[in-house]
């Protein structure tokens, strides 16, 4: 790529190819010890919490016959993403702030910047395929079984898989093509692209830029779509007329609604602000928002406020007990 590059620009990468390039810092939430174990702390209670429920899901929907349908299909495969999505940048930081030890690879920041784009976009893609389904079941009850059959479930989930590798391999390349050589201080938990274009010592963002305003309005998509699927549900389950049948439906449709509006919200925040040369404690706690949140609070929320699930997990521990 040198031979592309002249003057200023050409001497700032070479001369600090070798240092810069090779590893970043992460500096996280604090430098003071007792920060770093009170932080090391709370982040392992709420990735063990997300661990226990998503797995536990995981397990439900494999092991239970009677959650075989489309929405447990999928509720399965959220469980996964979510598991993958907070293993990529929880644990991590759980070592960093333990070990006092937060450098990482120019390659693992690479890994960490796809793997997180890749998952936070593909559990939006599914988020939104899932909220079709239930306006299928509950507002086109007839025509479920037609609409999601099998294999139009796995077209769709494929769809979600590819909306998130595209996105990654697009965002991570156009990323690390620019060239790095103003620090290699991450003011961050983990390798976040906004954060990474502070460090550039390009004025070209262009390429980025586009990178973001596509996958931003793909998101916002999305998040439409998701919306007037809840419109649709909300004016549906209004004229339920069982207090406790519209009570089940709101307990599920409402709390999903909220966790999709903040990981959409924070994570639009994270990457449309201007890009900004000092750190802030908000844009950590903003990052926490869209990339901890939801894969903690969606465990809880399908198997808390779903009676099917709390069924099939007191009949799996009757059966470990006798």
């Amino acid at each position: 790529m040198s031979f592309l590059l002249s003057g200023p620009r050409k001497r700032c990468i070479m001369a600090n190819l070798t240092t810069l390039v090779a590893e970043f810092i992460l500096m996280g939430f604090s430098d003071i010890r007792d920060h770093q174990v009170l932080h090391a702390t709370l982040f392992l209670l709420i990735y063990l919490i997300a661990l226990v429920g998503n797995l536990l899901i995981i397990l439900l929907t494999t092991l239970d016959q009677h959650l075989k349908s489309p929405m447990y299909f999928f509720l399965r495969t959220l469980s996964f993403l979510d598991l993958c999505f907070i293993s990529v940048t929880v644990p991590k930081a759980i070592i960093h702030s333990l070990t006092q030890n937060s450098s990482i690879s120019f390659l693992g920041c690479v890994a960490q910047v796809f793997l997180v784009v890749l998952f936070a976009c593909a559990e939006l893609a599914l988020l939104t395929v899932m909220s079709y389904d239930r306006y299928a079941a509950i507002c086109r009850p007839l025509y479920y079984q037609i609409v999601m059959k099998k294999r139009a479930c796995k077209q769709m989930l494929a769809a979600s898989w590819l909306s998130g590798v595209v996105s990654g391999f697009l965002n991570t390349s156009v990323t690390f093509c620019l060239p790095f050589c103003r620090s290699n201080f991450v003011y961050q938990f983990f390798c976040e692209i906004p954060s990474l274009l502070k460090l550039s010592c390009s004025e070209n963002y262009l390429a980025e830029t586009g990178a973001i305003i596509i996958t931003t309005s793909l998101g916002f998509l999305c998040f439409i779509s998701i919306t007037v699927s809840y419109i649709h549900i909300l004016v549906t389950v209004l004229r339920i007329p069982s207090v406790e049948g519209r009570s089940r439906a709101f307990s599920t449709c409402i709390p999903h609604l909220v966790v999709v509006t903040v990981f959409l919200t924070t994570g639009f925040i994270a990457y449309l602000k201007p890009v900004s040369e000092s750190p802030s404690v908000w844009g950590l706690l903003v990052s926490v928002f869209y990339t901890v949140v939801p894969p903690t609070l969606n465990p809880i929320i399908y198997s808390l406020k779903n009676k099917d699930m709390k069924t099939a997990f007191w009949k799996i521990v009757r059966k470990i007990v006798t």
